[in-house]
């Protein structure tokens, strides 16, 4: 973005990003210590941070707790941290690069990849259900059963299932939205949402911040394809092109790059849209849905 204010916004918010989940991982030194050796190594010291950083800006909507704000944070980056690590895995896509460093499995080995992901899955529910975290404790139930959704099999990970399942296969443009309103749109959407229920909205601002999310999380997936076909492994700090090398579908694949970035257009131009009458406090969302539009890293 060309705003200083926003980047230096975005700047302190990944920072306390990195903080906040700095101290709620395990520390290296606590047995079984090469087990929170391998979450620290995997989680702390990279990525965008785009899922906290959606929860904080929705958090400005909410005027949200900060103790509630920062678990609903980190709790969706363990989520999404967890679940690159077993993508990663050889039984999955197979690769040897994340965040510009090995993948966990090729670091340190698969079956401590397996029990990295399975940890901080559940350190992202440990999180988030700590006793009197968000005051309320019909807004904490509806957190946690909100981000256990995004997670599961009507989720991420069901995303993830279909993914798999469409390798090699010729999809609709309809079916290529529905996988990945599940695989990356529905932990963005958590994100959003858990910066909202961090604070105090009601049920009409809450569903517009879902409307927006939904819009921002098939908005994310069509610009990484675009980078994936795009960018080189230097610029990802993954590797590139491994979709088109799996024969996976993308909106790349199906749409080619010029439509794909138009689509990329529009989705930025309906997220804004969906949080129009929010007004000053979803500055950032709006920020944000610029900043991922136009990112090229």
């Amino acid at each position: 973005m060309s705003d200083p204010r926003f980047s230096e916004w975005m700047a302190q918010q990944q920072q306390r990003a990195e903080r906040a989940l700095d101290a709620a991982l395990p520390g290296a030194t606590i047995a079984p210590s090469r087990l929170h050796e391998a979450m620290r190594y995997t989680t702390l010291g990279g990525g965008k941070r785009v899922r906290p950083l959606l929860a904080f800006a929705a958090g400005e909507v909410s005027k949200a707790c900060t103790a509630a704000l920062e678990a609903a944070a980190c709790a969706v980056e363990c989520i999404h941290v967890y679940s690159l690590v077993h993508d990663d895995m050889p039984c999955m896509d197979d690769d040897s690069l994340r965040r510009g460093k090995p993948t966990v499995h090729v670091q340190y080995d698969e079956a401590t990849a397996l029990l990295v992901g399975d940890a901080l899955q559940t350190q992202a529910f440990d999180l988030l259900s700590a006793p009197g975290l968000f005051g309320d404790a019909s807004r904490q139930l509806r957190a946690l059963h909100t981000l256990a959704q995004a997670s599961g099999s009507r989720g991420m990970a069901g995303g993830q299932a279909i993914d798999l399942g469409s390798v090699g296969k010729e999809i609709s443009l309809a079916e290529l939205e529905v996988m990945h309103l599940h695989k990356t749109g529905a932990l963005i959407r958590a994100a959003v949402l858990l910066g909202g229920l961090a604070g105090d909205l009601n049920d009409e601002a809450l569903r517009q911040l879902d409307q927006y999310a939904k819009c921002i999380g098939l908005l994310f997936q069509v610009v990484d394809d675009v980078l994936d076909a795009t960018a080189d492994t230097a610029t990802l700090g993954k590797t590139a092109g491994k979709d088109a090398a799996n024969n996976k579908p993308t909106y790349v694949s199906l749409l080619g790059l010029s439509e794909s970035r138009k689509l990329a257009e529009e989705l930025a131009r309906q997220a804004e849209e969906a949080i129009a009458t929010l007004g000053d406090r979803a500055l950032r969302l709006r920020e944000m849905a610029r900043y991922i539009v136009s990112r090229q890293f």
